[in-house]
């Protein structure tokens, strides 16, 4: 089945991108680009075919990684291209099915999916929903899609507001904490670059401490913090600033972010 991407931006190079790694044929690969440059570097890098919208929008699987605010544009363009038996798969944050089915033909099958940028680098994390026509196979086929570039799982539509809230953004906040961490280091005395060596790997090395243990990020961090030690001493600071209400909050804020996306829209 040919696979179509509509929107050639950092998310969509990097589908198309695993795609190919992971043992796509190049030839049932379409991209959907109108800036000449950019088509002709996929072209150049990828040897992937480059095509209008209109043409991409005839393949069997039609991935739309485009922004929010362009979607109904894209959509109004490709509707009259799209038939019943097709599946289109968007990556727009805050876009339910429900709007883009609204703008197709009946009975057209749309997953919605919310993705994050260590996919880049295959350890994704994209959370998937099925629309009113989706079936197994629909989601099946959007799984087999999103697990090139990392991991993928199956959620309910009403909760991908609250998934963009958490991976979606996530990675920004764990780069915000990283930042913080390193200038700490540089202001304790450290030269930049040990202190980004320092915490680099003390992120890396965490992270593959919690999926390879399945032990709760609680205990880990018990593990770490003796009674009247360094630790506990820094852990206080960030209980009496109210690190963990903050996190809370700013990640409230992301969930309605992402419901706003789609107000105004139609």
């Amino acid at each position: 089945m040919t696979v179509a991407i509509i929107g050639a931006g950092v998310m969509g190079e990097t589908l198309l991108s695993g795609l190919i790694r992971g043992g796509r044929d190049v030839a049932d690969l379409l991209v959907g680009e109108k800036r000449a440059e950019r088509a002709e570097e996929l072209r150049a890098k990828y040897g992937v075919q480059v095509v209008s919208n209109v043409e991409a929008a005839r393949a069997g699987t039609v991935v739309l990684v485009v922004k929010p605010q362009d979607m109904t544009d894209v959509l109004a363009e490709i509707a009259p291209h799209i038939q019943a038996g097709q599946l289109v798969v968007s990556l727009a944050a805050g876009i339910p099915t429900s709007l883009i089915e609204k703008h197709l033909p009946d009975g057209v099958a749309v997953v919605r999916v919310m993705p994050n940028t260590p996919a880049l680098v295959d350890e994704g994390m994209a959370a998937i929903s099925g629309g009113s026509h989706c079936d197994d196979e629909h989601l099946a086929v959007a799984e087999s899609l999103l697990a090139t570039t990392g991991k993928v799982v199956r959620v309910p539509e009403k909760q991908q507001d609250a998934v963009t809230a958490i991976s979606g953004s996530g990675p920004a906040y764990l780069f915000f904490v990283v930042e913080a961490m390193i200038e700490a280091g540089v202001h304790l005395g450290l030269p930049r670059t040990t202190a980004t060596e320092l915490v680099v790997q003390t992120v890396v090395g965490s992270a593959k401490l919690l999926r390879e243990t399945g032990e709760h990020p609680a205990i880990l961090r018990e593990q770490v913090t003796s009674p009247g030690g360094t630790t506990a001493a820094a852990i206080r600071q960030l209980e009496d600033h109210k690190v963990r209400a903050a996190f809370i909050t700013a990640m409230e804020a992301a969930r309605d972010r992402s419901i706003a996306l789609a107000e105004g829209l139609d």
